[in-house]
């Protein structure tokens, strides 16, 4: 791509909007949509262009990032199996942040490939915080050359970028990070939970393992939270129940052992049936808070 060339963001949710801005304040040309429209108001006011609708994003950008929720609202972008769709990808480079199967996403990138496009993968590890900061981590899979021209534009989103290869690989490695995240975080709640009920002073909880060697980033941040009973959204209950039902979903296909996400799905399952849909993940403690007042 060409130093200036004015590139498309859809998707300016918890995640996308914070990586947006961090493209405009480094001056990158920005051409935003989201179905939502109020939430471009702040990219407006960063200089970005707002997109009258989603067509006219493509017929204004060849380079096109998404970060969306899922394969039904990335379908619905960009037309698939409608007849807007080969004239949304021929000769875009379609860049896909959101987490989705390894499966649509092969079969996103054979399509768009077939309809004249380019696709790269880029999935992210990292919440809300990481993404104002321009900390995420970043997985890319998909033809070389791209990932290479695609490193420089990505730069102010990302710490650090990994190639793993072709599509769908860097999914699959997000699919495995995730794991050790979703398992760390209730593991983390059910601790605060047993000290809590144990009556144990909770900020001498936190600095104990602040201060230990199994402290972490997302420890520090998330022991906080709940210290604080503090549930506003980082990473939300819903986003995160997706991406365990996508492990469970891609063990059960590989034949590989997952018991504790097994358990990971049925606590945020019990958590957004409360009504914690939008609340951070570490609100998970609300269910093992309403097992643990079940009769016995």
């Amino acid at each position: 791509m060409q130093k200036g060339e004015q590139i498309g963001f859809i998707g300016l949710g918890t995640m996308g909007a914070p990586m947006a801005l961090n493209l405009r304040r480094v001056g990158q040309p920005l051409m935003v949509w989201n179905r939502t429209p109020e939430r471009a108001a702040s990219l407006k006011e960063a200089g970005a262009k707002v997109a009258a609708d989603v067509g006219d994003l493509f017929v204004h950008c060849t380079t096109v990032i998404l970060m969306l929720e899922n394969a039904a609202a990335t379908d619905a972008v960009l037309g698939r199996r409608t007849g807007a769709f080969a004239g949304r990808v021929a000769g875009h480079l379609i860049v896909s942040m959101g987490t989705t199967s390894a499966q649509y996403s092969r079969g996103l990138s054979r399509d768009i490939a077939t309809a004249g496009g380019r696709y790269v993968e880029a999935p992210v590890s990292g919440s809300r915080k990481p993404a104002e900061a321009g900390q995420l981590v970043g997985m890319l899979a998909g033809p070389s050359e791209e990932i290479e021209r695609l490193r420089p534009l990505l730069a102010p989103i990302f710490k650090q970028l990994f190639d793993c290869g072709a599509v769908p690989a860097a999914l699959q490695m997000t699919t495995a990070v995730n794991t050790f995240l979703i398992t760390l975080v209730i593991g983390l709640a059910e601790a605060a939970h047993f000290a809590a009920r144990h009556g144990l002073d909770m900020d001498r909880f936190a600095n104990i393992l602040n201060a230990g060697p199994m402290a972490s980033d997302v420890s520090r941040v998330k022991i906080d939270k709940l210290c604080r009973r503090d549930f506003s959204r980082q990473a939300g209950i819903s986003d995160v129940l997706k991406n365990s039902r996508l492990v469970v979903e891609a063990a059960k296909a590989a034949g590989t052992a997952h018991p504790l996400m097994e358990l990971c799905v049925g606590l945020y399952e019990a958590t957004e049936k409360m009504g914690g849909a939008q609340q951070d993940m570490i609100a998970v403690i609300h269910a093992l808070e309403s097992r643990a007042e079940r009769p016995q």
